[in-house]
Parts: C-alpha cells; structure tokens; sequence
C-alpha cells in the first residue's frame, strides 16, 4: 500500500501493463498485458507496492486508477487527435525514424511537437500526484523523454531514472531535430540516463557537449544549481535489456512446446533446413534485405527450395502510419516474387505470417528453426535474438545476428555476426549457418545460453534500480580515524564477519570467500607526475602484504585493478604472489608470480588492430603542438594524459579524442586528466565480476564478497558491479555510487589493516 503521501516506486511509460477492452454492456474489463518491461518490473513493483502510469491504449477511454496485479495502475487519457499527433505523429514518424539511422526520413511538424509536449506534461503531472516524499520514479522510452524535467521542476525531491529502450543517434543525425534542446534539457532532469548499448550513451553525452554548456566527466553531467554553481549530477550509462530467460526456457522444455515444434516440420515438409525470421513489420528490421538475400540464394542454385525453407513471422505494427503501409506492401509483393519463381506444390519458398502468437507458440517456432535471422538494419537490442537462445537448451541452432543491434554487442562471440547491407556477404553467411559442424553449434549455442541465463530481465531492472538508489549529493570526506566513522567501523565488520556457526578449518569447503580489490595509482599510492615513479605508500603496502598472506589459512584473495597495462602495473606494485592483476580496465589479466606474472596474452582481431592503429593516429594528431600532452599505448587501448597541460589544451584535447573515439563507434573512458579508449569491450566492473567466479572456483565457496576501493569515474563501473553484502569505498571527492569515503592512501591503508585484523581467526 501507498505511504500517507503516495507510492514510494513509480513507473512512468507509455503503456499501461494491461489491455483493455469494452463489454457489450459498456463495462470495461482488462487483462494483463505480454512484455518484457511487464515481465522485469512486476516483481519490484510487487515488493514496493507501486504505482505504473501509462495510457490505456484506446482513444478519449477515461478510467479512474486501480489496483490490479499487485500495483496501482493509473490511466493516463488521450483523445483520438493526441494518438494521431503526439504517438503516431512524433514519436512514430519523427523521432523513430530519426534515433533509427534516418533509414526512414522523419517528419517534423510544430502540431505534432505541441502535442508531444502537452502529452509529456500530463503523464509527469500523474507521476507527481502518485510519488511519495523522496520516491523513485522510473520513466521509460522515447515518448517521454521531456517527463523528467517536468517531474523535476514539479517534485525536486524526487529520485527520477529514465531508460531509453531504442538508439540515441550520433549528434550529427540529432542534430536536425528542431527541437533538440529541449529534448537534451528534458533527459537531463533524470538523476540516471540509461541506454542500451555503451555507444548511444556517447552519443548522447556528445549531444550535452555540443548544444549545451554543462560540463561533462565521462558518463556525469553535472547541472549547475540557481546560482551557476556545480550542483547536481546525472548519469548516462549503459544498461543492456534482457528477458525472463528462465521462463522461455522452462517453457520450450515442456513437452506440449516440443511436440509442436515437431508438427511445425513436418507441417513444412520436413526439408533439411528451417531458416526463422521474427520480427515486428518495420522498416528498421531489414526484413526485405532478408527476403532479397534469400531469393537470390533460391535464383544461383546455393539454396534449394526442396530442402531448405524460409519461414518469416511479421507481427502487425503502427498500421496508421505511412511508412509501414508502404512496407508492408512492398514485403508482401517481394514475398509474392519469391513465391512464384521458386515455390513448388508442397514446398513454398517463404511461409509469410502477418500474425502475432503467443509465447508457447514463438517457443515452439525457436525449437523448428534451424538458422535464426536477426538481421535488423538498426536497433536497441532485440530481444527475439535473446528468445531464441533461451529456448534452445538442446544446444543447437545458429543464431545469425546484425551487427548494428544492441544484442550484437552483448553476445559475440557466439552468434554468426551479418552486416544487413551487405547483400553477398549476407548471403555467404546464410548458407555457412546451415552447415555448421554439430560440435561447433554447442560451443557457440552454450557460451550464449551462458550469458542470457545469467543476465536476465530480472538482473537488468535491479541493476538500474541499484545505480539510482545510490545517487546522493556529494558528501565531505570521512576522516582518518576509521573508529570515528561508526559506519564505515560496522560496515568493516559486516563484511568480513564469519557465517554464524562456522567453525575455521582449512579443509572445510567455506560458505563465504573474500576479495580485497582495489584501484592502484591515487588509491593505494599517491599521484605523481611521472607515472614510473608511482609506488605504494607503505602503509598500504604493508597492509596489502598482510591481505595476501591471509590466503595460506583462509578463502581470501588480493587484486589490483587499474587502468595502467598489465606488465606496468606488476612493475610499479611489485604485488605479493598470487595477488590477481587486472590491467587496462579490465582488457588484461594475470597473477603475480615469486618469478614475475602469469598472463594470458591479449588477442586481437584484424579489425580490432585496425581500429587501434586509427586511434594511435588519431590521438596522436590531437596531441600534437599541444604541451604538457602525451599519448600512451596498450596492447588493447590508447590513452591521451592531460595531467601536466594547461587548461585549455587539457580541454582541446579531450573533446578531440572524444570525437575520435565516436567516429570509430568507441566508447571513451575518462579518467583524473586521462582519456582512454579500448578496442576491447571491457571495464573494472567486468573484471570484478570475472574474479568473482574465479574465486568461487578457487575456493569452493557458495558466496564471494567483495570490498573495492577507487579514486577514478573508471572505478564507478566497480562500483555499479558489487552486490548485496559487498563494501565500495571512494578515496577523494567527487559523486560516486559507494558507500563510504576516505580522504586518501594513507586512510584506506588503515582500513586495510582493520579488514586484515577482523579477517585474521582469533
């Protein structure tokens, strides 16, 4: 139930999560509504009792709010002409096609931008009414991005996150929206922005740089208050969607699903080879490119319609608009072609489905199909890409996936990756996936099923709400006595207590493991201007000697995670033996050794070697005539130091590398003085989550906690990546999302030392 005041969780999108529909007498009835938002906010919204603002989905249909499925569902209402101008209008033929590569050319009218606004006014206005004193509300997709800033200039103390479900365009197709400010100022009301992909959060922070003048570190913006001073901070960070995994798969292991997917081929004749397409009739999921590319495979006698067959399921979508009009003409027309030149009687070429269908039905199709085609043109992630893992636990099928989909970013390697505009190259990658060796399907069926098991819908929502529960206002520094700071003193305790009743014995198979993890340069050792020259302080070093040492009786491990390559850092730390290393962010690891380090060498592709050459180049430009600047190389990485430059070089430079970076679609990181950016997808937060399991392995525990300690922006993606029961301790000022702050190298060696003693048995 609400507080006196309203819902403490509010959920602000453009659908309700329930369909309604009007009985012959005029009542109104209503049923829960399929979706993966439903399906990952049901149980938090369950937990917190909250409340979910959206339209009803029918035109001038006015319904009081109302409980149902656990939560308060407030309908927000739209006449007819709103639907047309605010929903089919803007968001549908402005900003779709515009966040979409302009693979369609948007449409821009003054009527249908009054009506987006008027519309985001008035669902902010609901949110408002429903949220408690200090809530959290959590906005969602495209059609409401001015909703934060009106929510805040409304209720400022408000907790307010917004999750935006598609791209967000690079700055220069953004650019040509007439009303790209506002829409910019309207995101920048959230505390936390988040994206799909790590490239539409550069985008977007580009976006901040170029049409505003708020200053920018990395992922943080920082807002000036009412007087132009610094204030408050907003986050733009990526946060890859998921499904409910582990539903789809226990569904398509029932045997009613596993039978059907039986009937499904024999209902097409049984041929060697189903191909599936699934996907909503738009533009953007390139389903003609599709169509042509197997038509042509049918025309040079590579593909035989006898043995191999192509099913595409086209579910309706945004039938009042224009341009899926034309679409779905110009589908049906090329399916049509297809058809009649290669279809035989009892073997079509293409079965053409213009339905929807329901889980068990989509599940069963998945089990049929062979050869999944996800060969969007353009998208946020797709998530039938992630379906059709999760229900093909017989660890078979391929999975052909478009490189310009947020699920691209996520699952390679595994799937066998396409480029959609390339027709031949398309057409060669069509016919390998039909011929894949068994064995090399379950090596590459089993790492995805890996990942979409483990990163669920479920573990999407928390992590968002998790970032956005820890956004504070920057707090003075703790001071150096830890027993001063109560909180910090229990929390110390917490973590290195002993399960109740577990007695210490070195054979045992331990509940609890620990791992000691810290940032290097500014956390255990001060900064210096000349980075060879960095060394522990030795209060820290002997405290890290201590930790390591605690490893010949108890499940404890030390790391060092730093931004600095993996043979530099081993050379400056000189880390005690069987000390894990991770360098470059997390792109390299390894583990002191009594003779040096053990590592594994980083591998890259030819693509990943172009790319770093490119950026040397392009570093190594914008450095140029610029003194006090200097380019550093990694195996994996460039990085541009600013540290002994002046202002406005520093700040040249950095815009600079940041524009190089967005032209070779990477992803920057920014340090104190630093801008780096890595061909391989990797951060701090990856690495801990890696040694996690490393160390469960290790030590057989059923539980790893881990303390982490940072200076840096790089550190905060640590800090998004601990867990219940973990301690993150900031050293400096500055927002970030942990829990407790120490004021330097010299503090965080003393609560070193305090982990050291609770940690050592009595």
């Amino acid at each position: 139930m609400p507080g006196k005041d309203g819902y403490d969780l509010v959920v602000v999108a453009n659908r309700l999560p329930v369909d309604f529909s009007v009985g012959p007498a005029g009542d109104l009835a209503w049923q829960r509504s399929p979706g993966g938002l439903v399906t990952a906010l049901e149980p938090v919204m369950r937990a917190a009792q909250g409340a979910w603002v959206g339209w009803s989905g029918a035109p001038d249909l006015a319904h009081e709010p109302f409980d149902a499925e656990g939560m308060r569902l407030v309908p927000v209402t739209l006449s007819a002409d709103e639907i047309e101008r605010y929903y089919e209008g803007f968001s549908n033929d402005t900003l779709w096609p515009l966040y979409h590569d302009v693979i369609a050319p948007p449409t821009y009218h003054r009527q249908w931008w009054d009506a987006y606004r008027r519309v985001n006014q008035r669902f902010a206005d609901a949110a408002a009414e429903q949220a408690a004193q200090d809530a959290t509300v959590w906005v969602h997709d495209y059609q409401l991005q001015l909703v934060p800033r009106m929510l805040r200039d409304l209720r400022p103390d408000l907790r307010i996150g917004f999750f935006d479900h598609i791209p967000f365009p690079p700055v220069e197709l953004f650019g040509q929206l007439p009303w790209r400010r506002q829409i910019v100022d309207g995101l920048l009301g959230a505390d936390v922005i988040g994206f799909q992909r790590n490239g539409d959060a550069a985008n977007f922070v580009r976006a901040v740089r170029r049409l505003t003048d708020y200053a920018t570190r990395g992922p943080v913006i920082t807002m000036p208050d009412a007087e132009g001073r610094p204030g408050r901070h907003v986050r733009a960070q990526a946060f890859p969607i998921s499904i409910d995994s582990r539903r789809f798969d226990e569904l398509a292991r029932t045997p009613e699903v596993q039978n059907r997917a039986k009937e499904i081929r024999a209902d097409l004749g049984n041929p060697e080879t189903v191909y599936l397409g699934v996907d909503r009739l738009d533009y953007t999921k390139g389903i003609r490119h599709r169509i042509k590319s197997y038509g042509e495979l049918l025309e040079d006698g590579r593909l035989d319609v006898t043995r191999a067959t192509f099913v595409q399921v086209a579910s309706p979508s945004r039938e009042n608009v224009g341009a899926y009009q034309d679409l779905r003409e110009h589908v049906e027309i090329l399916v049509g072609r297809v058809n009649g030149e290669f279809g035989e009687l009892g073997h079509s070429a293409i079965h053409y489905l213009h339905h929807s269908y329901p889980p068990e039905e989509m599940a069963a199709l998945y089990l049929a199909a062979d050869v999944m085609l996800v060969t969007a043109l353009r998208d946020g992630m797709n998530l039938v890409a992630k379906e059709y893992v999760a229900a093909r636990s017989d660890e078979r099928g391929v999975l052909v996936l478009s490189e310009f989909t947020g699920a691209a970013d996520e699952l390679s390697p595994g799937p066998l990756l396409v480029n959609p505009h390339d027709i031949d190259g398309m057409k060669d990658i069509i016919v390998a996936a039909a011929s894949m060796d068994p064995k090399e399907q379950r090596r590459r069926m089993r790492r995805l099923r890996r990942k979409i098991m483990t990163d669920d819908v479920a573990k999407w929502s928390e992590s968002f709400l998790s970032v956005l529960s820890a956004v504070q206002p920057q707090v003075s520094a703790e001071p150096r006595s830890v027993e001063a700071s109560g909180t910090l003193a229990d929390s110390l305790r917490a973590f290195a207590a002993q399960p109740a009743g577990r007695r210490r014995r070195r054979n045992a198979r331990p509940s609890v493991a620990w791992l000691v993890a810290s940032d290097f340069d500014g956390t255990l050792s001060q900064l210096v201007d000349d980075p060879k020259a960095s060394r522990m302080t030795p209060a820290a070093r002997a405290a890290a000697d201590r930790i390591a040492a605690l490893a010949d009786e108890l499940p404890v491990r030390l790391a060092l995670v730093s931004g600095r390559d993996l043979h530099d850092l081993a050379e400056v730390t000189e880390a005690p033996p069987g000390t894990f290393l991770v360098g470059s962010h997390g792109a390299e690891t390894g583990r002191a050794t009594d003779d040096g380090i053990q590592s594994v060498p980083l591998q890259l592709s030819p693509a990943q070697h172009t790319q770093l050459d490119a950026l040397i180049a392009g570093f190594e430009a914008a450095a140029a005539d610029r003194e006090g600047v200097w380019v550093q190389t990694k195996p994996g990485a460039a990085v541009v130091h600013t540290r002994l430059a002046g202002a406005d070089d520093a700040a040249a430079v950095t815009v600079a590398a940041d524009e190089v970076a967005a032209n070779l679609g990477l992803q920057p990181m920014h340090g104190k003085d630093v801008v780096e950016v890595s061909v391989v997808s990797t951060s701090k937060g990856e690495a801990l989550r890696q040694l996690r399991d490393v160390v469960a392995d290790e030590t057989g525990a059923q539980t790893v906690r881990i303390f982490y300690s940072g200076d840096d922006t790089t550190d905060e993606h640590a800090f998004a990546a601990l867990e219940a029961g973990d301690l993150a301790v900031k050293i400096g000022t500055g927002d970030t999302l942990a829990q407790h702050r120490l004021p330097d190298a010299d503090t965080l060696a003393v609560v070193l030392e305090r982990i050291a003693d609770e940690l050592t048995p009595s």
